[in-house]
């Protein structure tokens, strides 16, 4: 039930917010659990990317940007983690 009609970028927001909470559930899940290979997961990384997509075609930040920030993180995981070997 839907108490208000909201602006959209606050609507987009919200969803958003509420969406990456679902996936760190489903994050936190997929370690107890230890099933990587959920269906849940997969819902989850899919609805995020799919707010993501949202958010850019609304120009709220652009795939330019973003791209250049995944660049800038790559760096860092490669310094930082083991998630990147070359």
């Amino acid at each position: 039930m839907i108490n208000k009609k909201l602006e959209y970028n606050t609507e987009l927001m919200v969803i958003t917010m509420e969406e990456c909470g679902e996936l760190i559930e489903a994050c936190s899940k997929a370690i107890r659990c230890e099933n990587y290979k959920d269906d849940r997961l997969t819902e989850e990384v899919g609805d995020v990317l799919y707010m993501i997509d949202l958010i850019i075609k609304q120009g709220l930040v652009t795939s330019e940007g973003i791209s250049d920030r995944m660049e800038i993180k790559e760096k860092k995981l490669k310094k930082w983690s083991n998630l990147i070997n070359e």
